[in-house]
C-alpha cells in the first residue's frame, strides 16, 4: 500500500504545476510557512483566480478572505491579498497583487460572489477601488465618513463618532481624540501581562510547601 503524499510534496507539486501552466500570469512563487504564496500582476487577477478555481490540479473553490495592507512609503502602497482554500485537495494558497491610491483593481466578485463584502471592506478601510464591483460603497463606517481608518497615515484626532444617546433619545455626533500616549503595545498575552493577584493563587503557593 503506497503512502499518502506529504504536505511538503503536495505543495512542491502544485508549485511546479503553476510554474509550467501560469508562468506569464505570475511574478513569483514562494513557499511561506508550508503554504504557497503567489505574487502576480494586478491586471491579470481575475483570470488567475478563475484558473485556480477551475483547474483540476488546483480546485481552490473557496475564497476565504480578501484583505489589504498599507505600505505608505512605497509607490504602489497597497497590497491586496487573496486567501484561497481547496477542500477537495486539502490545500491553501495566497495570492498578492499591488496597487496605488488611484489605480483600481478588477473585482473578483464575478468569480467568487463572497468577494463582494470583502472588497467593500478593503475599499472602506483602505480606499482600494475595485472596478466592476456591483455595489462598491462603505460597509463598516458611518454615513458621510471621510478618510480610510486603516491607512497608516490616518489622523488620530479631528474625527467624530456617532452613538445613540439614551437621555436625548437620538443619535448624536461627538469629537473623538485618540491620545497617542495611551497607544502602548507590550505584546504580552493576557496571562503574561496580568499583574493583579487572582483569588485562589495563594493555594498554589501552599501546595508547593
Amino acid at each position: 500500500m503506497s503512502a499518502l503524499p506529504t504536505r511538503s510534496a503536495m505543495t512542491s507539486e502544485l508549485k511546479l504545476h503553476l510554474e509550467q501552466t501560469q508562468a506569464k500570469a505570475i511574478s513569483s512563487l514562494t513557499v511561506v510557512n508550508g503554504e504557497l504564496t503567489i505574487k502576480a500582476p494586478r491586471d491579470g487577477i481575475v483570470k488567475l483566480l478563475t484558473f485556480l478555481r477551475d483547474d483540476s490540479q488546483c480546485r481552490f473553490e473557496t475564497l476565504v478572505d480578501v484583505c489589504a495592507c498599507d505600505y505608505p512609503t512605497e509607490v504602489e502602497r497597497f497590497e491586496v491579498v487573496y486567501h484561497m482554500l481547496s477542500m477537495r485537495l486539502n490545500q491553501r494558497i495566497r495570492v498578492k497583487i499591488r496597487t496605488d491610491e488611484a489605480t483600481p483593481v478588477a473585482s473578483v466578485s464575478g468569480v467568487f460572489p463572497v468577494a463582494n463584502w470583502y472588497e467593500r471592506e478593503a475599499f472602506d478601510m483602505y480606499g482600494v477601488v475595485f472596478s466592476g464591483h456591483p455595489d462598491l460603497r462603505r460597509i463598516l463606517t458611518d454615513y458621510g465618513f471621510e478618510g480610510y481608518p486603516l491607512r497608516k497615515d490616518f489622523p488620530l484626532t479631528g474625527r467624530v463618532e456617532v452613538r445613540y444617546d439614551e437621555a436625548q433619545k437620538r443619535v448624536i455626533y461627538e469629537p473623538v481624540k485618540l491620545v497617542q500616549e495611551y497607544r502602548n503595545f507590550d505584546f504580552l498575552s493576557p496571562w503574561e501581562g496580568m499583574q493583579a493577584v487572582i483569588p485562589g493563587d495563594e493555594k498554589a503557593g501552599e501546595a508547593k510547601k
